[in-house]
C-alpha cells in the first residue's frame, strides 16, 4: 500500500477464506498484521469481530479489491480532525479499469432519495459519470462507502457498528443513518481519491440482488419514524415489484425471484421480532444528503441520469 502518510497499521482480516491467500501474503508481506476468523460472517459480521481487536482513534475500512492514490489518507484525517462533528468521510472513488470515471460503490458521495433508494454524486443506479471534477468540493453526503470509509472508532463502537444481520450490502447506509441521528455528520473528502475494482465479494445475480432489497427494506423499518414507515413501504413494494416483473419480461428470472424472495424476507424477519429500531429517529428528509423527491420518477420518467441533473434544484434552494 503506497501511501505518503506515516502514522497508521495495516491489518487483514481474514474472514474464513478458502484460498491460498493468506500464504501468499505472509510470503509477500510479512511485516503485515493478520487476525484470522474462523468463520465467515460476511462484510458486516467480520468487520465488526475484526474492529474489536485494533485500537486506534479512526478506523480505515478498505476492501482487497482497492488500489490507492499515495496522499489519500491525509486529507481524510484533516477532514475529521477540523470538525468533532464529522463522524465519517470517503475519499473519491473512481473505477480501476477507468481510472476517469466514478465507480458503482460510493462514487463521489452517497444519497437516498425520500423512498429509501441509494445513489451517489456521480453514480445514479447503473450510470457512473465520468469524473470532471464536478463534484471536487467536500459535502456533506448521507452515507460512505463501505468500500473505503473512514470512521471514528470510538463512535463505530459506540453505534454497536454494523448491524450483522445484514450479511453484505447496505451495512454502511444504516450505520451513516444511524450515527447522523446521533447527531453527527458524514463527508464525501475528494481531495483522497481511490481506484476500485469493485463486484469482488458477491458476483452479481441472486443472492447480491436479495441481499440489497433485503437489507434496504430493514433498513427504513428500522430508522425511520413508524408514522413515515408504513406509508412508504406499499410504495417500495410497488416499485421493487414493477422491477421485478420488468426483469422477469427481459428474461431475467433470477433477478424476479430474488427480488420476491427479498420481500418475503423481509417480511419474516419483521416476523421474527429481530428489528431493532433506533433511538431518535428523524423524518428522512431533515437530514443530509437526502433527495426530497422520486430517484425511480426522475430516472425513468424524467430520463435523468446524472446526480446534478437530478438534485440541482434542491441544491439550489
Amino acid at each position: 500500500m503506497a501511501t505518503q502518510y506515516a502514522n497508521f497499521e495495516i491489518v487483514v482480516a481474514d474472514n474464513a477464506s478458502t484460498d491460498h491467500s493468506i500464504t501468499l501474503l505472509r510470503e509477500k508481506f510479512p511485516t503485515v498484521k493478520v487476525i484470522i476468523n474462523e468463520r465467515n460472517e460476511g462484510f458486516a459480521g467480520g468487520y465488526n469481530w475484526a474492529l474489536k481487536q485494533i485500537e486506534a482513534p479512526y478506523y480505515v475500512l478498505l476492501n482487497s479489491d482497492v488500489a490507492v492514490d499515495p496522499f489519500w489518507i491525509q486529507p481524510m484525517v484533516d477532514l475529521l480532525a477540523s470538525n468533532p462533528n464529522i463522524g465519517a468521510c470517503q475519499p473519491k472513488i473512481l473505477a480501476h479499469n477507468a481510472p476517469t470515471t466514478f465507480e458503482y460503490a460510493g462514487a463521489c458521495g452517497g444519497w437516498i432519495d425520500i423512498l429509501g433508494y441509494p445513489f451517489s454524486r456521480g453514480r445514479v443506479f447503473d450510470i457512473c459519470e465520468k469524473d470532471e471534477k464536478q463534484y471536487d468540493h467536500a459535502a456533506a453526503i448521507f452515507w460512505a462507502t463501505g468500500a473505503c470509509i473512514m470512521i471514528r472508532s470510538h463512535l463505530f463502537h459506540e453505534m454497536n457498528g454494523f448491524d450483522a444481520d445484514f450479511f453484505a450490502h447496505q451495512e454502511e447506509i444504516d450505520l451513516c443513518w444511524r450515527m447522523q441521528l446521533a447527531g453527527y455528520q458524514i463527508y464525501a473528502c475528494p481531495a483522497a481519491k481511490v481506484f476500485h475494482v469493485g463486484a469482488g465479494t458477491l458476483p452479481r445475480g441472486g443472492r447480491k440482488v436479495f441481499l440489497n432489497f433485503r437489507n434496504n427494506l430493514i433498513m427504513l423499518a428500522k430508522n425511520l419514524p413508524f408514522s413515515e414507515f408504513v406509508w412508504k413501504l406499499p410504495f417500495r413494494f410497488t416499485l421493487d415489484a414493477i422491477s421485478a416483473y420488468k426483469g422477469l419480461l427481459s428474461g431475467d428470472s433470477g433477478f424476479f425471484f430474488a427480488i420476491a424472495k427479498a420481500h418475503f424476507g423481509f417480511i419474516g424477519y419483521c416476523l421474527s421480532g429481530r428489528i431493532r429500531r433506533t433511538k431518535g429517529s428523524k423524518p428522512l428528509q431533515s437530514l443530509d444528503g437526502v433527495y426530497k423527491g422520486s430517484l425511480v420518477f426522475e430516472y425513468f420518467i424524467k430520463n435523468k441520469h446524472y446526480f446534478s441533473k437530478i438534485v440541482s434544484k434542491q441544491v439550489d434552494n
